[in-house]
């Protein structure tokens, strides 16, 4: 377990990976984002991604699953934020997505001296290293007492 006290500005992790497959791709955004690009092949090849992608709903899904079953389990008491989201390539079938993690910010609280807040620059790359998302995320985290 990690805690506020425990996260300095050289915190960094590689949270996990997830290999997205065509049938989830397909069954979440049937179900949360029916763009035609992520739930119909023909379609998909004649949008502008020429092919299907992942929902940004999905990568989302994802990320916090391996963050939520990452070693690390950091203390999270709340996010506070989600800023900065990137969405710089699509995710494909078959892509192997890597989730790595940094601290970027840190501050205790001022006012409460069992808590504090970090901001983490989050990533997801896919097997040729190439950015997928990028985000940056404000949580609020339990200090040790």
């Amino acid at each position: 377990m990690l805690y506020f006290d425990d996260i300095s500005l050289e915190y960094s992790s590689l949270v996990g990976t997830y290999e997205i497959t065509k049938e989830e791709i397909v069954e979440v955004a049937t179900r949360w984002d029916p763009q035609p690009f992520h739930v119909d092949e023909q379609a998909a090849d004649r949008s502008v991604f020429g092919g299907l992608t992942a929902s940004s709903l999905h990568l989302f899904a994802i990320m916090t699953r391996l963050f939520f079953d990452h070693d690390d389990q950091i203390q999270i008491m709340a996010m506070l934020s989600k800023n900065d989201i990137r969405l710089h390539n699509p995710a494909r079938p078959g892509d192997r997505l890597t989730y790595r993690t940094k601290c970027v910010e840190r501050r205790a609280s001022s006012t409460k001296n069992d808590r504090g807040v970090i901001t983490l620059f989050d990533e997801l790359v896919n097997q040729k290293s190439e950015q997928v998302l990028s985000q940056r995320v404000s949580l609020l985290v339990r200090r040790k007492t």
